[in-house]
């Protein structure tokens, strides 16, 4: 651990978190995987603790986090049940878009209710055809002389299921704008998905909009200030993800720890072992690297760096490919029963998966840390 970069507060807020989670969140991630769904308990468990509110203003009811402190926050509970810190991730990216580009009024009709519980949020980009390319949304916004018709479908919706506000990013002719909708307005249709690879209990759903009123005040931000909405909300994402991910290599690690160190193979321990001492070595390195990254996401995000983008693509790049090759080499580790549903292991490598995929995939990360390579580039002497 590097606790000299952190100060005693957010230190025992750790704590805090990993106490809350290895007590009521990780004895029950395995049950919330198989039922495909987290249970109303647990939810109100992490609003009652102010997890709901961690980026809501105080003065809205909101835990107000800085940067680093929700960075644990979303580590402990992402080393416990990544489904539960899916929760964390889109409810925040609301929770912040809001309190960044909302009026007065929908400030104070919202943020409350979102801090408490009383309210789920989700972020609705995704649609069929559009993953990472969301400025090619297809969801459309008409103006009617009383506010907006929307119409359009919505797809792999975190919380989507149960969400009672969905912030849509929607277009009008040649611009985006992002509304905030209430789940249950009429021409809002829902369909659960089920039987993903990874964060099953994330509650995924199709989200169909059909003739689908929209009040002038449910306009986030005006025609063409769409896409600055979600671009910001999908830093944020990616932020929450990084750290979920740093969580989720330090559980294939410990569970590899105890696992190496109490099962025997050839007359001695498997941790005896070099081949499986790589694999502990590599994801000791993998964890500690990824946290630093994070780490310095956070520093930049609490400074208002304007390289904190890219920290935070750099931190969300290593954190889900290193969770990944922990928790392929911790089933290799397992042998047999990593591949057993008995063991944890199995779901960190579905759960796994999954994180280099969501907010933003590998491979669109890449291209996005490349096109920043030259900047990086130190000057030559004889240009």
């Amino acid at each position: 651990m590097e606790p000299h970069l952190w100060t005693a507060d957010q230190e025992s807020a750790r704590a805090g978190f990993r106490a809350f989670a290895r007590r009521h969140v990780e004895p029950h991630a395995a049950r919330f995987d198989r039922e495909e769904r987290l249970d109303e308990g647990v939810i109100s468990l992490m609003a009652s603790q102010g997890h709901l509110g961690a980026l809501v203003p105080a003065a809205h009811g909101g835990s107000a986090l800085d940067p680093l402190t929700f960075g644990f926050l979303n580590e402990e509970i992402g080393a416990a049940c990544s489904s539960a810190r899916s929760l964390l991730t889109v409810h925040g990216m609301v929770c912040q878009a809001i309190g960044a580009w909302g009026t007065p009024e929908q400030k104070a009709r919202w943020l409350p209710e979102l801090a408490s519980g009383r309210a789920l949020a989700a972020f609705a980009l995704t649609e069929p055809e559009v993953g990472s390319d969301a400025r090619s949304v297809q969801t459309t916004a008409t103006p009617d002389g009383q506010g907006w018709v929307l119409n359009g479908h919505k797809k792999w919706i975190t919380f989507g299921e149960v969400a009672t506000l969905l912030l849509v990013l929607a277009r009008h002719g040649e611009q985006t704008l992002a509304l905030l909708v209430d789940g249950s307005a009429p021409g809002v249709q829902r369909t659960p998905i089920r039987g993903m690879l990874g964060t099953r209990a994330s509650m995924l759903a199709e989200i169909r909009f059909q003739d689908c009123r929209i009040p002038p005040g449910r306009v986030l931000a005006r025609p063409g200030f769409g896409f600055p909405v979600m671009a910001s909300a999908l830093d944020l994402g990616r932020f929450s993800v990084a750290w979920g991910c740093v969580g989720l290599g330090q559980a294939c690690l410990e569970a590899s720890v105890r696992h190496a160190s109490t099962r025997q193979q050839f007359g001695r321990p498997l941790a005896g072992h070099q081949l499986v001492q790589r694999m502990l070595a590599d994801m000791v390195v993998g964890v500690r690297a990824s946290r630093l990254l994070c780490l310095q996401a956070a520093a930049a995000r609490a400074a208002g760096h304007p390289r904190s983008t890219l920290d935070t693509l750099l931190a969300k790049y290593h954190a889900s490919t290193m969770a990944m090759r922990a928790a392929q080499d911790a089933v290799q580790v397992h042998g047999a029963s990593g591949c057993s549903a008995e063991h944890p292991v199995s779901r960190y490598l579905r759960d796994a998966k999954t994180m280099e995929i969501i907010e933003g995939a590998s491979e669109v990360l890449q291209g996005l840390i490349a096109g920043q390579a030259r900047g990086d580039l130190r000057p030559d002497p004889e240009a």
